[in-house]
C-alpha cells in the first residue's frame, strides 16, 4: 500500500465571513487541517480619514473619527480634540473634563461588552449574544440623551464638549452602575468556568511579553500578558490623574487572558465613572476658544487609551484652519500585525478563536 499525500490548500476567509468582523479578508495556506501560511488583507473598508482631513476644519474632522472604531466613537473623537488642545495649549473647564471621563469609561464598558458577545458568538454561543445587548443599549440610550445619536456620538469638542448634561441624566448614571455591577457578575458565572469555552481558549494564542513589545501590540493584548501598561495611569491625560483605579493584566497572554481582562476592565470602568459622579462640580463645558480654530505651525502627537490600546493622532501643521497632514495611529491595525504569529501550526478549528480575541474593529483597521 502507498502512504497518504497531503497537498497545501489556499483559502480566503472573508471579506465576507462573518467571524472576521467586517470586510477583512484572511488568505491562509493549510496542510490538511493545520495552517502554514496566514496573510492579513486589508483595505476593504478604506475610507481616505487621513487625507479626508487636509481640507477638512479640525472642527468638521470630529465626525469622521466616530467612523474609526465605530463601536468606541466617544474616545476617537476625545483622541482628535485632546491633540488639538495640546498643540493650542487650551484651557479646558473641569466639568467638561469630568463629563468626558464619564462617557468615555462608559463607552469603553459598551465596547468591551460588545466584544464578549461577539467572541462567545463566534464560538458558537448564542445566549451571551443576546445578553449583553440588554446593558449595551442602557448605555446607549444614555448617549442619546447626552448627545443626540447612538453610535457616531460627535460630542467632544475643542475645549470641551458640545453641550451639558440633561436635567436628571447623571442620576441616570448612577443609578446603572450597581445594575451593571451585577451583570458582570452573571457573565463572570456564565462564561468564565464554561468547559467548553475553557477548551477553546485556554493556552490559545498565547502571546509572550517580548513579542507583545516587538509587535508594537497596546491595550489588552498588550497586558494579558503581565505587562502593566495603560495609557490613563502612564501618560495621565485628561484627569485620569485624579481617579483610583486599577489596571488589569492578566498572566499566560492566552485568549481566555483577553477575555478576563476585558471583563475585569469593565468593572474598573465603573469605578473611574463613580468617582467622576462623586466629583463633578457646576461650570461651563466649554473653554475659550476662538471660532476659527488654527494649531500652531508644527508637528504634534498625543495619544490615549482606546477601547483597543493605544489610540494617537500625529498633526502636522501648517498654521492654517486645515491640517497640513493628519495620521491616525489605530491600535486595530497595529495589534493585527501579530495574527499571522498567532496562527501558524493551529488548525483550522482554532483560527476563528484567535483572530477573535485579538478585538478588532474594520473601520479602525482601514482608516
Amino acid at each position: 500500500m502507498g502512504t497518504l499525500r497531503s497537498e497545501e490548500m489556499i483559502l480566503n476567509v472573508g471579506p465576507q465571513h462573518p467571524s472576521t468582523h467586517g470586510v477583512f479578508r484572511l488568505v491562509i495556506t493549510i496542510d490538511g487541517e493545520r495552517i502554514v501560511d496566514a496573510e492579513p488583507v486589508v483595505g476593504y473598508l478604506h475610507r481616505g480619514t487621513e487625507k479626508l482631513a487636509e481640507s477638512l476644519q479640525y472642527t468638521q474632522i470630529i465626525p469622521y473619527t466616530d467612523r474609526l472604531d465605530y463601536v468606541a466613537a466617544m474616545l476617537n473623537n476625545y483622541a482628535l480634540v485632546h491633540t488639538v488642545e495640546y498643540a493650542m495649549d487650551l484651557e479646558i473647564p473641569e466639568r467638561a473634563e469630568y463629563l468626558r471621563v464619564i462617557v468615555m469609561e462608559l463607552n469603553r464598558v459598551a465596547s468591551h461588552l460588545l466584544f464578549v458577545g461577539a467572541y462567545l458568538l463566534d464560538l458558537g454561543a448564542m445566549s451571551p449574544f443576546l445578553y449583553v445587548f440588554q446593558e449595551r443599549e442602557m448605555i446607549v440610550q444614555l448617549f442619546n440623551e447626552i448627545c443626540g445619536a447612538r453610535l457616531t456620538f460627535n460630542y467632544m469638542r475643542v475645549g470641551g464638549v458640545k453641550w451639558d448634561a440633561p436635567p436628571g441624566w447623571l442620576d441616570k448614571v448612577r443609578n446603572f452602575l450597581p445594575h451593571m455591577r451585577e451583570k458582570l457578575k452573571m457573565y463572570d458565572a456564565l462564561i468564565s468556568g464554561n468547559e467548553i469555552f475553557l477548551a477553546r481558549v485556554k493556552g490559545m494564542g498565547v502571546i509572550t511579553q517580548e513579542e507583545a513589545v516587538s509587535y508594537s501590540l497596546s491595550g489588552i493584548n498588550l497586558r494579558s500578558t503581565g505587562l502593566r501598561f495603560d495609557l490613563r495611569k502612564k501618560r495621565a491625560y485628561s484627569i485620569y490623574d485624579k481617579f483610583d483605579f486599577d489596571v488589569v493584566v492578566g498572566e499566560n497572554g492566552d485568549c481566555f487572558d483577553r477575555y478576563l481582562c476585558h471583563l475585569q476592565e469593565m468593572d474598573q470602568s465603573l469605578n473611574i465613572v463613580e468617582q467622576g459622579l462623586e466629583s463633578i462640580s457646576d461650570g461651563p463645558v466649554l473653554g475659550k476658544v476662538p471660532k476659527l480654530i488654527r494649531v500652531p505651525a508644527g508637528e504634534y502627537y498625543t495619544s490615549i487609551e482606546g477601547a483597543r490600546g493605544e489610540l494617537g493622532v500625529y498633526i502636522v501643521s501648517d498654521g492654517k484652519d486645515k491640517p497640513y497632514r493628519l495620521k491616525i495611529r489605530r491600535p486595530s491595525f497595529v495589534n493585527l500585525q501579530i495574527l499571522p504569529k498567532l496562527l501558524v501550526g493551529q488548525s483550522m478549528a482554532n483560527l476563528i478563536a484567535i483572530l477573535g480575541a485579538v478585538d478588532i474593529v474594520l473601520g479602525e483597521v482601514d482608516a
